[in-house]
C-alpha cells in the first residue's frame, strides 16, 4: 500500500521539489492549494503544472482550521509536510499583522487538526534560519538561541516552539527542519538571489540596464533546494523525532553571489549594479551559516550542488527563459 503525503505550500519551490521527490519514492501525493489557485493555474501552478495528473489537490485556507480539519479527515496521509507561509522577509516588515497570524495560525491549526483527526501522522514543520538572526555563535546549530529580527523569523520561532510542544505534550512524531537559504530555478523573483539572476539574463538581452540591490556584503548560507527537501523526507524516516539544521555549512555574501552570476555571462557587475538604501531592512540579519553535523550524523544527509553550480544553473534557467521570450511567472 503506497505510503500518503500530504503538503502545505506545495505551489511553492520546495513543496514542487518535494512532490517530485515523494512520487518517485512511491508516495500517493496530496496538497493543499487556495482556491483561488485552481481558478488560475496557468499562472498560480506553474510549478507543479508537469505534476498535475499525478497528485491531488484540495482547496483550503491555512488561516481556517475547519478547511484544513477537513482535508486532514479526507486524506488521513501518514506524513504531512508543513511548508505553506508567508516567506518574503522584506514584505513581512510592510505587514506584520499578516505574515505573523498567518504563519502562527496556520501551524497551530494544522498541528492541531492533525492531533484530533491522525494523531499517527509524522509532521514536518518548515522551520528557518531567520529564526537565529542576531546569532550569538557561528556557524548556528541546534542549541544555538533564537534571536529574529523580523515578524516573518518571529512566527517561525512561534511555530518551532509549538511543533516542539506537541510533540513533547501529546507524543505527535513532529519535527523542524531549520533550513538555511535554499535556492533554485524555481525560486520566487522577489527573492534577491533570483532578482539577480533574472536581471542578468535581461541586462545580457538587452532588455534593462540596471540592476539596485540593498546590502551587498550580507552573507548566507545558500543551497540547492532541490537537496533540501531531501532532508525533509528523512528526517520523518527516523524512529524518533526530533529537530535539524539543513545548510552547507559555508557562507557567501550577496556580492559574491552577483559577481558569479554576471561573469557566467561575460559581464563585469560593476557597470550595473547600484545600491540602494530602499532595499536595506529596518533590521538587518548579516551573517548566517549553518552547521549540518547533526543532519549528517543521524540520518547521512549532505549537499550535493555546490554555490557555484546553483548560482550558475539558475542563470542559464533565467538566460534560456528570457531568450525563449517568456515571462517571468506569477508568485
Amino acid at each position: 500500500m503506497k505510503k500518503r503525503a500530504l503538503i502545505t505550500g506545495i505551489t511553492g519551490q520546495d513543496g514542487s521539489y518535494l512532490a517530485e521527490f515523494l512520487l518517485k519514492k512511491g508516495y500517493e501525493v496530496h496538497g493543499i492549494v487556495r482556491r483561488v489557485a485552481l481558478e488560475d493555474p496557468e499562472h498560480r501552478l506553474w510549478r507543479i503544472r508537469h505534476l498535475l495528473k499525478r497528485i491531488t489537490l484540495h482547496p483550503a485556507s491555512m488561516e481556517s482550521y475547519a478547511s484544513i480539519f477537513n482535508v486532514l479527515e479526507r486524506v488521513r496521509p501518514d506524513e504531512f509536510y508543513h511548508l505553506a507561509a508567508q516567506s518574503f522577509v522584506s514584505y513581512s516588515f510592510e505587514d506584520e499583522f499578516s505574515t505573523i497570524n498567518t504563519n502562527i495560525n496556520g501551524t497551530h491549526y494544522a498541528l492541531s487538526a492533525l492531533k484530533e483527526k491522525v494523531p499517527h501522522c509524522k509532521f514536518y514543520f518548515a522551520a528557518s534560519s531567520e529564526m537565529f538572526g542576531k546569532v550569538r555563535e557561528t556557524p548556528q546549530t541546534e542549541l544555538t538561541p533564537f534571536h529574529p529580527r523580523s515578524s516573518y523569523g518571529i512566527s517561525k520561532v512561534a511555530g518551532f516552539h509549538l511543533t516542539q510542544n506537541y510533540r513533547e505534550a501529546y507524543g505527535i512524531f513532529a519535527c523542524s527542519g531549520i533550513l538555511f537559504n535554499h535556492e533554485s530555478p524555481r525560486r520566487g523573483f522577489e527573492f534577491v538571489t533570483r532578482k539577480i539572476t533574472n536581471a542578468v539574463a535581461e541586462i545580457k538581452a538587452g532588455i534593462t540596464q540596471e540592476l539596485r540591490l540593498g546590502n551587498l556584503e550580507a552573507r548566507r548560507d545558500w543551497g540547492f533546494a532541490g537537496d533540501y527537501v531531501e532532508a525533509m523526507w528523512m528526517m520523518l524516516q527516523k524512529k524518533q523525532p526530533d529537530d535539524y539544521v539543513v545548510a552547507t555549512g559555508e557562507t557567501h555574501s550577496v556580492q559574491e553571489f552577483v559577481a558569479l552570476a554576471f561573469e557566467h555571462t561575460g559581464l563585469d557587475w560593476k557597470k550595473y549594479v547600484v545600491v540602494d538604501k530602499i532595499f536595506y531592512r529596518p533590521a538587518e540579519v548579516n551573517l548566517l551559516i549553518g552547521d549540518p553535523a547533526k543532519a549528517k550524523k543521524t540520518f547521512g544527509w549532505s549537499p550535493r550542488v555546490h554555490f557555484s553550480e546553483l548560482v550558475k544553473m539558475m542563470v542559464d534557467a533565467d538566460v534560456e527563459r528570457v531568450h525563449q521570450g517568456k515571462r517571468p511567472a506569477s508568485l
